[in-house]
């Protein structure tokens, strides 16, 4: 079982340490702020205040025999480089490090960390990519192998019929609803024909209805 070590407990290092240590893994947080090692104290196996800078704190805390440490320093990207240098130095082998610009992400891999994360930019590209889900194409598990998606009806469906064979023949999904003009309508005829602004709900495999989902 790895063993990690997370230095620098703000808001994503505290969740790090948290998450890892509630997957049964054996953590180390650091921080030089005694109240957050008092909050992340009874989630961890071990939680120390020091200065992250420093080699000979890092190395009598034993982060230097842990397998993965996680830099998650905030604002101060001096105190982020560092650190890092120092764990290196002390031969922790695989070492994750948060940047807050790219700039700072580019040293800190140069420096030797094994990756670099964007926090506040994943977190966004996320909650942007969920917004346009939920406005164009949203998917509900029925079981692990069948899903049901509701979209927004796209331009190469405006025009056929819901009882379209293409549906099936191309795609490998079933219509079982579709709304057109504030209407849902669960039984279909041949001239039941889809509209732009039409929602569609389909019902397919799994591994069809993810493979939609990128055409749509």
């Amino acid at each position: 079982m790895n063993s990690y070590a997370v230095l620098g407990l703000g808001k994503f290092g505290f969740h790090v340490a948290k998450g890892l240590a509630q997957q049964g893994m054996s953590v180390i947080a650091v921080d030089n702020d005694e109240e957050k090692i008092r909050d992340i104290n009874e989630y961890v196996q071990d939680a120390v205040v020091l200065d992250s800078t420093d080699i000979r704190a890092l190395q009598e805390a034993g982060i230097g025999q842990c397998d993965v440490a996680v830099v998650s320093i905030g604002e101060d990207i001096e105190a982020s480089i560092l650190t890092l240098m120092a764990l290196k130095e002390l031969g922790v082998e695989t070492v994750i490090a948060k940047a807050i610009t790219l700039v700072h992400g580019q040293i800190l891999s140069k420096l030797g960390a094994a990756k670099v994360i964007y926090p506040e930019m994943e977190s966004a590209k996320k909650i942007v990519k969920k917004m346009v889900q939920n406005m164009h194409y949203e998917t509900i598990d029925l079981s692990i192998t069948m899903k049901i998606a509701k979209l927004t009806v796209p331009l190469f469906w405006i025009g056929i019929s819901v009882l379209s064979p293409i549906f099936e023949a191309e795609f490998e999904v079933k219509p079982i609803a579709y709304k057109h003009q504030g209407i849902w309508y669960t039984s279909f005829e041949n001239n039941d024909i889809l509209e732009s602004g039409d929602i569609l709900v389909v019902l397919g495999n799994s591994s069809h209805i993810e493979a939609l989902s990128k055409k749509v």
